[in-house]
């Protein structure tokens, strides 16, 4: 049943990046491998908690990807849908007439 909800478990090795400037405010992480997919959860392990103003920190550390099932990846699909149409909102106004 694990094809259906998901919960097989790969540890990975991670980049992350973390910044917090007057240029840029900013967290990536980036597993390497375990192709994520949607529906996908990932963990990332030992991430900076706390940056003080003005440090930026990149680190090597690992991270758990945890699969999605079939349900997990279909609800993703759906959810995602709705989420991008959120950036498509866009408000027209009436041309002014003289």
């Amino acid at each position: 049943m694990s094809w259906l909800f998901g919960g097989e478990t790969v540890t990975v090795p991670c980049d992350v990046d973390v910044s917090q400037t007057p240029l840029s405010f900013h967290a990536h992480a980036v597993p390497d491998g375990g192709d994520i997919q949607p529906g996908d959860k990932v963990v990332v392990h030992n991430a900076p908690a706390d940056v003080a103003f003005g440090e930026h920190r990149v680190l090597r550390t690992t991270a758990t990807v945890i699969r999605g099932g079939a349900l997990a990846r279909w609800w993703a699909g759906i959810a995602g849908m709705f989420e991008l149409t959120e950036l498509y909102e866009v408000g027209f106004l009436p041309k002014e007439t003289h």
